[in-house]
């Protein structure tokens, strides 16, 4: 794993989407010209229901912020659909992350604990905020499923660095 750093380009990949098509991460969908890219774990994970519940509940924050939303995760679409149904998401979700991909993007990657678990390696989870410019604006990677960042929080910084021109933070090279 290689940490992207703050600031650089952010690769764009695309994957598979829920209701077809494909999801472009990193390319603003619509009329918004910013993109909230969560990566979560999969259907065998609890956390992750929670945290997309309540990323649904304020997308509509986001996208007033000029901010396009979508999940990804490596699940299959099976269990991407049944992660989507069992909370009722309407969200933009991706599906079949690679871990090329998952590489790409800096994540940490995991191996199931059991098939009980799931059947592949996933990634841990990441949240990347990507600017007009196609830049990190904000990144959040974790190694662990305890550790994300509050949606809220987020919410109120994005308001904040587009309101106020804030630069990228973490860029000092020397």
């Amino acid at each position: 794993m290689t940490a992207l750093p703050a600031g650089s380009t952010f690769p764009k990949n695309d994957v598979s989407a829920l209701g077809g098509g494909t999801l472009t991460l990193g390319a603003p969908r619509g009329d918004h010209d910013w993109q909230l890219i969560v990566v979560y774990r999969g259907l065998h994970c609890p956390i992750c229901k929670s945290y997309l519940a309540r990323l649904q509940e304020l997308e509509p924050t986001f996208n007033d912020l000029g901010v396009d939303v979508v999940a990804v995760s490596a699940d299959p679409e099976e269990k991407a659909q049944a992660f989507a149904d069992e909370k009722e998401l309407k969200l933009a979700i991706g599906y079949g992350l690679s871990v090329a991909q998952m590489n790409s993007l800096g994540l940490y990657v995991s191996d199931p604990r059991s098939p009980q678990e799931t059947d592949r390696p996933f990634a841990e989870p990441g949240v990347f905020v990507v600017n007009a410019e196609g830049d990190i604006q904000i990144l959040d990677v974790s190694n662990a499923p305890f550790v994300r960042p509050d949606l809220q929080s987020l919410a109120n910084g994005i308001k904040f660095v587009r309101g106020n021109d804030y630069p990228i933070r973490g860029t000092h090279s020397g």
